[in-house]
């Protein structure tokens, strides 16, 4: 998402996922209002008590993909879903977790084909990293997956046909990403512009994420070369005072006298994410990261394990991007 805009207000931020998506997304909020025909609120404590009825016959929509060898092709929105969650979400997740990338994924798709187009011909592309991954069901076949799979992601993106989320009208800016490391972050935070939607929540039961924490070291040289600066003497000496944001990521920290963003740091060291710490030595400097991704948005392994936990995707959805709304995509033909 398996991760993940480029700027949003005036902030960048580099574009990483796994196997969901770190996004790198050029944001623009004029897209023109949707009139949902059925309207359900998610929020923690008032859920549908019964929503089969919210997912309606949805219209066949088609979206235009920028594909790996710079073609453009014309995809119906569900069939291109499942390629995306293929591409972007284990198939070993529970199925309440595909239903939630489904849902997310599809709402993404749409704000890019109703927004201004990032892609000259496709609305969005099939690099993870810029917009969302994409592999089709014979590419995934020749990787050595099975039909049955296949047919479960499938069964996944039609149990939501057509439902999308979206705030006062708009479709959301849907980011999600890998893995937290315990904790989502604001979207101020991260691309300088405060989002009601996406805000730091807690993301719980990441621990067995293949990225819940990583280890990288710098020796001295490694370390003042990626910065861009000259540092003289002990390592230890370095590292000065640090700042965090609600989301437990760094906000700032002094390095040799300079004050670096959370944000620029994991840009120019290439870490996996801004929640990290620093330990130094005589030597080098060794950091430790939580979490894989940019953290805005919806934690795919957590989304996981609340669905193991027995969340729905509709309880998933409403933890991850509380105030939204699940509603029924009506395209404006305008």
């Amino acid at each position: 998402m398996k991760q993940m805009w480029k700027q949003i207000g005036t902030a960048a931020v580099m574009g990483l996922l796994v196997p969901g998506v770190i996004l790198s997304l050029a944001v623009a909020f004029t897209d023109r209002e949707k009139q949902p025909e059925t309207v359900v609120s998610i929020s923690q404590t008032s859920m549908p008590a019964e929503t089969d009825t919210l997912v309606q016959a949805a219209p066949s929509l088609l979206i235009s993909v920028l594909l790996d060898d710079e073609t453009v092709s014309e995809m119906e929105l569900d069939e291109y879903l499942v390629g995306v969650v293929l591409a972007e979400m284990p198939v070993s997740f529970e199925t309440e977790a595909h239903k939630s990338q489904a849902v997310v994924a599809r709402t993404y798709a749409l704000k890019r084909s109703t927004s201004q187009p990032k892609h000259s011909g496709g609305a969005v592309c099939t690099d993870s990293s810029c917009c969302q991954g994409y592999l089709s069901p014979e590419d995934y076949l020749a990787k050595g997956g099975t039909q049955e799979e296949i047919n479960q992601i499938r069964e996944a993106v039609q149990d939501t046909s057509g439902l999308v989320l979206t705030y006062e009208g708009e479709l959301i800016e849907a980011t999600y990403f890998s893995c937290s490391g315990g904790s989502t972050e604001d979207a101020l935070a991260v691309w300088g512009t405060d989002i009601p939607y996406l805000q730091s929540t807690s993301s719980p039961g990441e621990e067995n994420a293949s990225h819940y924490t990583d280890t990288v070291y710098f020796s001295k040289d490694e370390f003042a070369s990626a910065l861009g600066v000259n540092l003289s003497g002990s390592a230890v000496g370095w590292l000065g005072s640090v700042t965090y944001t609600e989301g437990g990521g760094v906000n700032t920290m002094e390095i040799g006298g300079t004050v670096y963003k959370g944000t620029t740091l994991r840009q120019l060291l290439g870490l996996r994410s801004t929640a990290f710490t620093m330990m130094a030595t005589e030597d080098g400097i060794s950091i430790t990261t939580r979490g894989f991704g940019h953290r805005v948005g919806m934690s795919q392994y957590g989304a996981d394990a609340m669905a193991v936990s027995g969340s729905t995707y509709e309880e998933i959805l409403a933890h991850y991007y509380e105030g939204a709304e699940l509603v029924n995509y009506i395209p404006n033909n305008n």
